[in-house]
């Protein structure tokens, strides 16, 4: 098991560690630091301690490799009917990063069925190999093929660090990839770095967003990592791709217990997700005429409604204009917080927009950390004014963010 060491001999019983607790977990008793069952791992003592008297200390359990045998990064390109969902992109933007900073290389696998174009136009986006499965089996996702061919790649290859997005068909696959694998996956990352020893450093929300969790995985590979669509910075495509497309074939047999008898396609809708301009409300700003005045503001900039965990869970607007961990994440180039207070959640699904302008009466509110233009006011009283002023100028593509 994990766990905090505490070193007897370098510690002076300062107290600096249980202030800094936020569980409570550090006790002095009979002149010894202790160290509860309440403790959960955050290192927030390890920081705070002054004499460097606290440490992680990790046990080697089941499934433990040498990291060292393990390099590169490798990101799983999600398709469907040929179309690379537009969160594969992302992924290898961070990839890149990642590689660049460990002097390591990006690698890519794709799995579906002639989708051989579509692994070459990879390459224009800085990968530096392209594993391709292409198989009937894998024309469409089913959990056990895609698994397979996963792991037996991973296997061979041994990359130090996995990305997968954290779609629907991301977040069926990646945790089977990481029990078969028998290595640690981190959910819902809103943050990744790269220690100089080639640690992956993931940072995502815990314990209902009072603290953002730093997570590590020492002593097992790949690191593994699901990240939400519009969370990344997308990669810029190059002119000369200097990759390679690999061409591979299944060692094992591709069967699933799901038999798929037909595909319809679905009805497409907007999504928020892909919204320029979102005027989202809060539950500062749910009652009927706010709600009205949000929408004419929406429209008038060319714009779509959003909403706050709140405003959905009273089943005033429906969970696709959700913004925020539990909703959607978006990163559009208009920002307008109506209302919204600033959970964490709700922040860290918007603080990739361009630019963001919060609307709140409460002074103090969080949301006014993470905005670009802070408006003290009530709501009602402030889009009024917002829609006098932008007039009949609006409609979509007549209006720029800027």
């Amino acid at each position: 098991m994990s766990g905090v060491h505490v070193d007897r001999d370098a510690c002076i019983l300062c107290g600096a560690c249980i202030d800094a607790c936020p569980f409570g977990a550090i006790e002095i008793e009979e002149s010894q630091l202790i160290i509860t069952d309440d403790c959960r791992l955050c290192g927030a003592c390890i920081e705070a301690c002054p004499q460097g008297a606290l440490s992680m200390e990790e046990s080697r359990g089941a499934g433990a490799v040498d990291p060292d045998d393990y390099t590169d990064v490798l990101v799983f390109v999600e398709q469907d009917a040929g179309r690379i969902h537009p969160v594969s992109y992302e992924m290898i933007g961070k990839g890149l990063e990642l590689a660049r900073s460990l002097g390591q290389k990006l690698h890519c696998i794709i799995a579906g069925d002639g989708i051989e174009e579509q692994a070459a136009d990879l390459l224009y986006y800085g990968v530096d190999t392209v594993y391709v499965y292409d198989d009937p089996a894998l024309r469409c996702y089913r959990a056990e093929p895609y698994t397979a061919v996963v792991c037996e790649l991973v296997q061979d290859i041994r990359p130090n660090i996995m990305l997968i997005g954290a779609t629907h068909v991301g977040r069926s696959l990646a945790p089977r990839v990481a029990t078969r694998l028998r290595t640690g996956l981190t959910a819902d990352c809103t943050s990744l770095d790269v220690r100089e020893n080639g640690e992956l450093v993931q940072t995502r929300p815990a314990f209902g967003g009072n603290v953002m969790a730093r997570i590590i995985t020492p002593n097992h590979r790949p690191q593994m990592a699901t990240v939400r669509y519009k969370v990344m910075e997308r990669a810029k495509r190059v002119d000369n791709p200097h990759g390679a497309v690999i061409k591979r074939t299944p060692t094992s047999e591709l069967t699933s217990g799901i038999e798929i008898l037909d595909i319809v396609e679905a009805a497409t809708e907007a999504s928020i997700a892909e919204a320029d301009i979102i005027v989202a409300v809060g539950r500062g700003a749910c009652n009927e005429r706010c709600l009205a005045l949000a929408t004419e503001l929406a429209k008038k900039l060319g714009g779509v409604v959003g909403a706050s965990r709140p405003v959905v869970e009273q089943g005033i607007l429906s969970h696709t204009q959700q913004v925020g961990l539990s909703g959607r994440t978006v990163r559009p180039k208009l920002y307008v917080a109506c209302g919204i207070s600033g959970a964490v959640q709700h922040v860290a699904g918007m603080q990739g927009s361009d630019y963001i302008i919060a609307i709140n009466k409460d002074r103090q509110a969080p949301i006014f950390e993470v905005a670009d233009l802070a408006v003290v006011g009530d709501v009602n009283e402030v889009l009024p004014h917002l829609i006098e002023l932008i007039g009949g100028r609006g409609g979509h593509g007549n209006r720029s963010a800027s």
